[in-house]
């Protein structure tokens, strides 16, 4: 299961690379919301990874109040303590606002896509949160890090 301190890094990490732009959540009047999908495959090999990543492209990746989308395999090179590695495939999307995310659940698009792939699913986690910023990282941060 992914740990809240690795989650809470994750969700800040794809936010901040969504733009350096105000969230467009505040015109709507809520917040944000981050769509975070953890696939575990019966087959995990690249070619079974990458259909799915493949199909996410297909069906998920145009939807109507997306601010971000991204789909890919893990990177299995990250051997870190704090690195949840018991997945294939992972899907992110954040939303204008919780009605973008509701309209998301129920397009045929979306059903589509789950109906085609759910048999080759082992299991899926899906981490739903509401997101307050949709900002770029610390200004005036030196390239090394430091």
């Amino acid at each position: 299961m992914l740990r809240p301190l690795a989650a809470a890094a994750l969700v800040a990490a794809v936010v901040a690379t969504a733009g350096a732009q105000d969230p467009p959540a505040k015109a709507k009047g809520g917040p944000l919301i981050g769509h975070m999908v953890y696939f575990k495959l019966k087959d995990g090999s690249a070619a079974g990874r990458q259909k799915l990543v493949d199909a996410c492209d297909k069906y998920l990746a145009a939807h109507d109040g997306v601010v971000f989308y991204s789909a890919g395999p893990i990177a299995a090179e990250f051997k870190r303590d704090v690195n949840v590695t018991d997945w294939d495939v992972a899907l992110h999307l954040v939303f204008a606002d919780k009605a973008a995310h509701d309209r998301y659940q129920d397009h045929p698009d979306h059903v589509k896509f789950i109906e085609e792939n759910k048999a080759d699913w082992a299991a899926v986690r899906v981490f739903d949160s509401a997101l307050k910023s949709a900002k770029g990282g610390k200004k005036g941060a030196k390239k090394d890090g430091k």
